[in-house]
């Protein structure tokens, strides 16, 4: 009978497809399919070079990169996170060997299996989870973007003071808000006395209160 794991580079194509099919899973609705091939095929691999109290330690750091991953990238997405996964993932598989051609070989799996996950958004259906998650983002973020203009809209003609050097940016404050504000092209003093008269979005066109405007608003 020919034993595959006679052949180091075996653990190249387990440990690619395993990973393929688990971050695939994440990306991708396959109800669960690609969940138990991927976790077949890892378990395969581990349970091939350990022993029973070392396969389920590095199971456990195996698939705690790929939560990592996942977090990162849903929720996060700074980087961190995701490289700390990937490396746990990495070491995982790269200390499961038993020399380091099939670790070498284990490691280059995880990579490439990594990548070609990708392609299942080409080919299946995304999960509605992530659509559910970006869409919610982005109301989030138009509905703040919204709320913050109407509000901001509402300054002009208001009046309030500097609380630093605007040259021409600086910081103001109007009804013991603090706002960030431009000038209208020139500097303006610290503790000057200012009056809104243009909001753009959410920038703010300030002027100092001279005489002329007090004549005006009485």
């Amino acid at each position: 009978m020919l034993d595959i794991f006679a052949f180091d580079w075996i653990s190249f194509f387990i440990v690619g497809l395993a990973t393929m099919f688990l971050v695939g899973e994440l990306l991708v609705n396959t109800k669960g399919a690609f969940a138990l091939l991927g976790f077949g095929l890892i378990t395969l691999y581990f349970t091939a070079y350990l022993d029973t109290s070392m396969f389920l330690i590095m199971v456990g750091v195996y698939f705690l990169g790929i939560l990592l991953i996942f977090v990162d990238g849903e929720f996060l997405n700074d980087g961190i996170l995701a490289g700390i996964g990937a490396l746990l993932m990495i070491v995982s598989v790269g200390l499961s060997s038993p020399n380091w051609r099939i670790g070498a070989y284990a490691i280059i799996g995880v990579v490439v299996g990594a990548a070609c996950s990708l392609v299942w958004l080409k080919l299946l259906p995304k999960r509605n989870l992530w659509s559910k998650i970006t869409l919610h983002d982005q109301l989030t973020d138009d509905e703040g973007y919204s709320s913050m203009n109407a509000s901001y809209k509402g300054l002009i003609g208001e009046r309030g003071v500097t609380l630093t050097d605007m040259r021409p940016i600086g910081t103001i404050r109007i009804n013991k808000v603090d706002y960030s504000a431009i000038s209208n092209g020139h500097w303006i003093k610290k503790d000057t006395n200012i009056i809104v008269r243009k909001v753009d979005g959410t920038r703010i066109l300030v002027d100092p209160i001279t005489e002329s405007h007090d004549t005006k608003s009485s």
